[in-house]
């Protein structure tokens, strides 16, 4: 998953990382009231209710799949697929302000749990992908991206200026390594690259295809 760009972070250190990034979202989420949760996000189509939604179901998928691993199982984070995972987060979105918050706290706490529980014996069966395409080892890393993005997505005062220095010295390589297969023109990447090269103005006007 990792460049030789790309700073190479141990499991212990990435779940470091995502217990700093999960008490950061709880401080955000305790202030949310019924109105906040149902204003807009950044996210088109998503309100705040539906982020925060999201973001406590990926913790669970992460503790399944991670908890299966451990007995040796291969269980997917979300068994209905993308289907039953639009379903809950659109079923989940509309609660209660308080129910939100408390599902988002403690979401976090099972994984973190079940992340002790992984180390402790030693990332068993790591190899299980269970539909995924990262080993069971690298889950803290892509829930840390999970919670860093989806926490500025809130539009709740948390900036890509409060970024960790260790999350963007981790990400910024992967999503640069992708932007050619985001450029929508061979045009288009021509522009990029001479901005690059210091041979022409920033290209404010191209649109990039989505991140995934």
């Amino acid at each position: 998953m990792a460049s030789s760009s790309t700073p190479e972070l141990t499991p212990e250190q990435t779940i470091a990382l995502c217990r700093e990034a999960h008490r950061r979202l709880e401080r955000t989420v305790a202030q949310i009231t019924d109105e906040i949760a149902r204003r807009p996000s950044l996210l088109p189509g998503w309100t705040v209710g539906h982020v925060l939604a999201h973001t406590a179901q990926n913790a669970d998928g992460h503790t399944r799949r991670l908890a299966a691993a451990l007995e040796g199982k291969e269980v997917a984070r979300y068994p209905g697929g993308q289907e039953q995972r639009n379903r809950d987060i659109q079923a989940a979105a509309p609660r209660p302000a308080a129910e939100l918050k408390k599902e988002i706290t403690a979401s976090n706490r099972r994984l973190e749990e079940t992340w002790q529980g992984s180390i402790a014996a030693g990332w068993p069966h790591a190899d299980l992908l269970a539909g995924d395409k990262f080993r069971t080892d690298e889950s803290p890393l892509r829930r840390l991206r999970e919670v860093e993005v989806h926490h500025v997505d809130l539009n709740l005062g948390y900036r890509p200026e409060d970024w960790p220095d260790l999350y963007l010295a981790w990400e910024l390589p992967l999503a640069l390594a992708g932007l050619p297969e985001r450029l929508p023109s061979s045009a288009d990447a021509k522009r990029l690259l001479a901005w690059l090269v210091g041979r022409a103005k920033a290209p404010h006007d191209i649109e990039l295809k989505p991140w995934l």
